[in-house]
């Protein structure tokens, strides 16, 4: 498929007019939504965008007017008092309610107006005589919905998770029983929109499911109510409490329009208020009560009633300047309906047609329907890719690859674990086993046995455009679409089985070289050292000659440049003093080449004789501080709390000098931090490797990287066939490749990759345990001689390293215990390996 050809706003309009909001669509975008520049964004389900209108208007606002505390009753308060209660009336305008039918709670978000009703709600438990009550749900909810269930089951409360089919196919024309008689409270939840596919579920079900004409309610005597987990929806969609009156609709406010956070609310009907009973009160919440004695009577407004302490009254101000940005940049919720799921639609369509050369198709889309309707469907499209065998590439590699084009998605399972199994056929059993092998939410273990755990979701906002739709689908066609096989996509072929090849058995040899062309060589026939010289490709000596350490790197500074030694001492947490310090940003958040790519241009170095590690950097003055903090200077800097791949770690400021260089070469505020020598941060168990109770210091996973010289020239010699006229012929340098790769120790002498086979290996006096294969991101992209970014060699690592984007193992020394003698170790050391037992 011809994308160039296909991916035009010609061929976009001939499926879908209703685009934009006016003439001048592309001028607003670049008025409201200037940081956006070079970012394609599609991952507005999780939160969309503010424009920059919204925040300009709310910060005149609170600076021309002061905003008292609501419940005082000065000109300033009553301000406040006034100005909330015109955000409730504009809220409920927004979907079509009035105050007489329903009451606006404010929240801190969906999920705490979610908690608000399951701790309210009057749950009447089952006895022998009487019915109890059914907390029921939409297998396809929201981990926040599935949750209540938490709550419920500890008070005798029936929970039935109900499939989408079930609530129409096993509904009853009549339903039997007198509901005068029993008046057994029961809740059934479901969401307006799926947050994980999209699909808009009936509105109607609303008063189907209170009217007791669809299952499960047709099944259960009592008064059935219904909570609309609007969220998802709301952000694109239009809501009319008219025509679907649940009891209770929580939503979140920067679903909608990306500012504030931290605030929800929820929607409940008056008429439904009143089954509500509260336990704990708040200030604000009482008509009168008594300190010393059982006595309290909740406050006659519902709101008041339910809104623990002062409401987060600054940031109720900035949704009615939300409201006033919306509807002013799109006139209103369907225009922005008929906008995204038009580019949602197209987006949907074109992939769901791309195949690989072969035939096979690219993607595998989860969907009940086809977009064939707003009715119907959200802007919402959830996917996993697959390889031209047919296999699922995990969602983790499709999230790095995307970064390298600056493109924001969503992968896991969304926090919807029901919609996940269903789409995926993932039976409960395996989620279990997913667990047990090392996978939990939220992390990038994408697949388990060759099986996906999560997949890939983008979604469209009301500032989307056709060229983020563009440049996605072109993405996809760049990174995941095999042509047929030409020459170099052969090649490429016979590189994935060389790298298959050296995971095995070192008596295979798949590739040899004649001629400038690559085919399989027959498997009697040895090759020679000359035939794979391109490779690097050499029989392993069983005498250790061939493995050498030919390089040792330390990094003082996390995400600074390398500083390479000879011979350097072994301390307790690895290469001494790699990764001791850190540069934060002025909120103490690490800085790395991701974020900032010209940390790299940062040369720190160690000098041993002085104490001291000098800072370096093109156009500056060399500074330096000391190598060990002195008791006073302990004492004169603060000990402060900071974040390393989610670990807590206790830091050190090293003082103004350093974060003033920093901060002019880097042009923001930032600070020089150490860790702590009185801290110890203990190494993550990872499902995969060995064992191991070391210390770490400022790294992200292990004491040590290690990377082997032809792996990366065979990923060097991928990146020069697949090169092209965009990228740098200095990116083919070996060195430049090696230095992308940022590890601490470089060998040589091996097959290519065959260091994942490792489980041990012994350099010079020195033991290591292999702990684990490193995970590899956009920032090898980053060129450390100039900070530029390029999509090599990402980009080739994807292609080789077939499911995973590994490349280098991580280590960790075993030191003999009560050993006096300070380990060195030294470049040119003969390194023994030892594998795997098979």
């Amino acid at each position: 498929m011809d994308f160039q050809t296909l991916c035009t706003f010609k061929s976009f309009e001939q499926v879908w007019s209703r685009y934009g909001y006016g003439e001048d669509f592309q001028g607003v975008i670049e008025r409201e939504f200037p940081r956006i520049k070079g970012i394609t964004y599609l991952d507005h389900a999780a939160t969309t965008l503010y424009p920059e209108s919204l925040i300009r208007d709310y910060f005149q606002d609170i600076s021309r007017n002061v905003y008292g505390n609501p419940h005082s009753h000065n000109p300033s308060s009553r301000l406040t008092h006034d100005t909330v209660e015109r955000v409730r009336y504009r809220v409920l305008q927004h979907f079509n309610a009035t105050p007489e039918e329903y009451s606006v709670i404010f929240t801190s978000g969906c999920t705490a107006a979610l908690k608000l009703v399951a701790e309210s709600f009057p749950w009447s438990p089952q006895t022998e005589s009487e019915v109890g009550s059914h907390f029921c749900y939409l297998t396809d909810s929201h981990t926040s919905v599935v949750g209540i269930r938490g709550l419920t089951s500890g008070q005798g409360v029936v929970t039935l998770p109900v499939s989408p089919q079930e609530v129409e196919n096993r509904a009853k024309a009549e339903t039997e029983g007198d509901d005068v008689v029993c008046q057994t409270p029961h809740l059934f939840c479901y969401p307006a929109q799926s947050n994980f596919s999209g699909r808009k579920y009936p509105l109607s079900h609303v008063k189907g499911i209170q009217a007791r004409r669809l299952y499960p309610a047709c099944d259960h005597q009592g008064r059935w109510f219904v909570l609309l987990d609007a969220a998802a929806h709301v952000s694109c969609s239009p809501l009319n409490l008219q025509e679907c009156p649940a009891d209770f609709i929580p939503i979140s406010f920067y679903k909608m329009f990306g500012f504030p956070t931290g605030l929800g609310a929820l929607l409940v009907r008056n008429d439904a208020a009143c089954i509500l009973k509260k336990t704990y009160f708040g200030g604000g919440t009482a008509a009168a009560y008594l300190s010393g004695e059982d006595y309290y009577v909740h406050a006659a407004n519902i709101s008041d009633r339910f809104e623990d302490g002062t409401v987060s009254f600054l940031d109720i101000i900035a949704v009615n300047h939300g409201f006033e940005a919306l509807y002013r940049i799109t006139g209103g919720m369907h225009n922005i309906q008929q906008h995204t799921f038009g580019l949602a639609r197209y987006t949907y369509m074109l992939l769901s047609s791309v195949c690989h050369g072969n035939g096979r198709p690219v993607a595998k889309i989860y969907t009940e329907g086809q977009f064939e309707s707003p009715s119907t469907q959200g802007a919402v499209l959830n996917f996993n890719l697959k390889d031209s065998h047919g296999q699922i590439i995990g969602y983790s590699q499709v999230d790095r690859m995307a970064s390298l084009y600056n493109i924001h998605v969503r992968t896991g399972c969304f926090c919807n674990t029901g919609a996940c199994q269903s789409f995926l056929g993932i039976t409960n059993q395996q989620m279990r086993r997913n667990l047990q092998a090392g996978h939990v939410c939220g992390d990038s273990i994408d697949l388990v046995d060759g099986q996906p755990t999560g997949s890939v979701r983008v979604s469209f906002g009301y500032m989307s455009t056709f060229e983020d739709c563009q440049k996605f689908l072109n993405f996809v066609a760049d990174c995941f679409v095999e042509k047929p096989l030409a020459l170099d996509q052969v090649r490429l072929e016979e590189l994935k089985t060389a790298t298959a090849a050296s995971r095995g058995s070192n008596e295979h040899y798949p590739i040899k070289i004649a001629n400038g062309e690559i085919f399989k060589a027959d498997e009697k026939e040895k090759p020679t050292e000359a035939s794979l010289r391109g490779f690097r490709l050499r029989d392993s000596n069983s005498h250790g000659e061939a493995y050498t350490l030919t390089n040792i790197y330390i990094y003082p500074i996390k995400s600074c440049a390398a500083y390479e030694v000879h011979d350097w001492p072994v301390g307790p947490q690895g290469l001494l003093y790699d990764r001791g310090w850190m540069v934060v940003n002025g909120n103490s958040v690490c800085l790395n080449q991701k974020r900032v790519p010209p940390l790299c241009l940062i040369r720190p170095q160690v000098h041993l004789p002085s104490n001291k590690l000098l800072l370096q950097a093109s156009g500056m003055d060399t500074i330096s501080v000391p190598l060990e903090n002195s008791t006073e200077m302990h004492r004169s800097y603060p000990v402060c709390q900071s974040k390393v791949c989610g670990d807590r770690v206790e830091t050190v400021d090293c003082g103004d000098e350093a974060a003033s260089w920093l901060s002019d070469f880097l042009g923001q505020p930032c600070r020089l931090i150490r860790q702590s020598p009185d801290f110890t941060r203990g190494m993550k168990k990872r499902p995969s490797g060995a064992a191991t109770s070391s210390s770490l210091s400022l790294v992200n996973e292990a004491q040590y990287l290690m990377i082997n010289r032809a792996s990366v020239e065979l990923i060097q010699k991928l990146m020069s066939s697949r090169q092209d006229d965009s990228e740098d012929d200095h990116l083919l340098d070996t060195q430049n490749v090696i230095s992308r790769f940022r590890a601490n120790l470089v060998i040589a002498g091996v097959e290519p990759f065959e260091e994942d086979n490792w489980s041990h290996l012994i350099i010079g006096n020195t033991r290591f345990v292999v702990t684990g294969q490193c995970g590899r991101c956009q920032m090898v992209g980053v060129d450390q001689d100039t900070g530029t970014k390029t999509k090599e060699p990402l980009m080739s690592l994807s292609a080789c390293r077939t499911g995973k984007m590994t490349f280098g193992v991580y280590l960790t020394h075993q030191l003999p215990e009560g050993s006096t003698t300070a380990n060195v170790l030294s470049a040119g050391s003969p390194i023994y390996p030892e594998p795997h037992s098979s």
